[in-house]
């Protein structure tokens, strides 16, 4: 009987001691780190406020529906994918959000970007405040852009999504180079991508370009040399694309002057444009999130293929 006992107290000790450690597991803090350092939070935010394009695209890739986000309908015109649920609020302008219908839409956390830093005490007022600034001249903006990725994945407890979204990028970023290998069967083309800012002048990209990720990791080669930038970004009149020579360019949507560009003799004597070489990109982000670059390199590899077909 004495050793009966003993047993059982042992059992229940056992017991005692695995549901605290469960207990303590549950209730452990959750530490990320965003681009101010160290954020601790006590539980899983449920309710996400997300001011900025890429950081509501990271957020609606791990199944998550953001309750707010700025400026919707420049969302659904310029980023697309991913698709917006229809239950997110519009809190209004990306530099100026409405911060009273913030208020009340009682969000637990608020993520932002650089463009509302000077803002971000205001916000803290609200909920805690999770900010990233991962497009920067002085590091690779990809890098930083998985890096916040998987950051907001810890803190919405979605690691093991997240991880399997960049796993599939991946062997989707290796398909896309197969399709295009056949397309291109005497070598791949040189390519440079950009963005009209009008019919004179366009925003070319170039290093630490999210479309100049895209495009390297499918294997092709930057067909212009251009400085390291924030954006990875730099203006040009339109007569400095003459350097892409027998190249390919390519000009991501939307351009809304695209008959009065093809009307221009300066275009029409561009040697891309008289070789075909030359295609639009449907609407994809530029500026964006993690999966942002898997959208990127499938909608220029949809040009690039369209252009191999008029060869």
């Amino acid at each position: 009987m004495l050793v009966l006992t003993s047993n059982l107290s042992t059992v229940r000790k056992a017991v005692s001691l695995l549901t605290l450690c469960f207990s303590s597991m549950a209730f452990a803090d959750i530490k990320i780190q965003d681009s101010l350092g160290e954020q601790v939070f006590s539980e899983v935010p449920k309710r996400v406020a997300s001011l900025n394009w890429e950081l509501t695209e990271n957020v609606i890739e791990l199944g998550v529906s953001p309750i707010a986000t700025a400026d919707i309908a420049g969302y659904r015109e310029w980023v697309q994918r991913p698709e917006l649920p229809q239950t997110t609020q519009d809190i209004g302008d990306r530099a100026e959000p409405n911060l009273e219908k913030l208020a009340e839409l009682k969000p637990d956390v608020i993520l932002i970007g650089a463009a509302l830093y000077s803002i971000k005490s205001k916000l803290e007022e609200i909920a805690p405040v999770v900010f990233f600034h991962s497009y920067q001249a002085e590091h690779n903006n990809a890098e930083q852009v998985d890096k916040a990725f998987m950051s907001i994945a810890t803190l919405l407890n979605k690691e093991a999504e997240a991880k399997q979204k960049l796993a599939t990028r991946t062997q989707v970023f290796a398909e896309l180079k197969t399709k295009l290998d056949t397309a291109f069967p005497n070598g791949l083309p040189k390519v440079a991508s950009m963005r009209f800012a009008n019919t004179t002048s366009a925003y070319v990209y170039g290093d630490n370009a999210m479309p100049q990720y895209a495009l390297e990791a499918v294997g092709i080669e930057n067909a212009l040399s251009l400085a390291n930038t924030q954006w990875g970004v730099t203006q040009k009149k339109l007569k400095f694309l003459r350097s892409v020579d027998a190249n390919v360019l390519l000009y991501f949507q939307p351009f809304y002057e695209e008959e009065k560009l093809n009307a221009s003799p300066l275009w029409k004597a561009m040697p891309f444009v008289q070789q075909n070489k030359v295609a639009s990109v449907a609407s994809t982000w530029t500026y964006g999130g993690a999966m942002s670059l898997q959208y990127l390199a499938e909608a220029m590899t949809d040009s690039l293929l369209e252009v191999a077909n008029q060869q």
